[in-house]
């Protein structure tokens, strides 16, 4: 990638800072040996940890316990061709702290389903990598 094909690489902080604008993000993980993406809201946690709130019969709970997984989340705007895209990868648990579910519970993520019974999701931000796209022209 050169300086001037379009792209930037964000540092973490940025890329931190660009997750808080967007509400709907994309985790990545494993279901039966096989990869599974599934776009779920979320928000950040103040140790910047990414937070997901779904039911405890999800696929997603299933599927991790201290897995590693990967979380994506973008803004694009196709009219000028500039946007950008994160990715948070770390490892995925369930809150399961009584004290800390409370926490979420209050000021964590809610889910856009309804749920009878929620299920907080901790994805570590252990790597944060990030780029920008900044309005390269394409060919016709």
């Amino acid at each position: 990638m050169s300086q001037n094909d379009g792209f930037r690489a964000l540092d973490r902080q940025e890329c931190l800072r660009l997750l808080t604008k967007v509400p709907v993000g994309r985790v990545v993980y494993t279901r039966q040996a096989l990869p599974a993406v599934l776009p779920i809201n979320f928000s950040l946690d103040t140790d910047t940890s990414v937070l997901l709130c779904t039911s405890p019969g999800s696929d997603l709970v299933r599927a991790i316990g201290g897995v590693v997984v990967a979380f994506e989340a973008d803004e694009f705007d196709a009219a000028t061709r500039s946007g950008w895209s994160v990715v948070v990868t770390g490892r995925a648990t369930v809150v399961t702290d009584p004290a800390e579910h409370e926490r979420l519970s209050q000021s964590g993520p809610s889910s856009w389903m309804p749920l009878q019974e929620a299920v907080f999701v901790r994805i570590e931000s252990e790597m944060v990598t990030g780029r920008e796209l900044t309005g390269a022209r394409g060919t016709q």
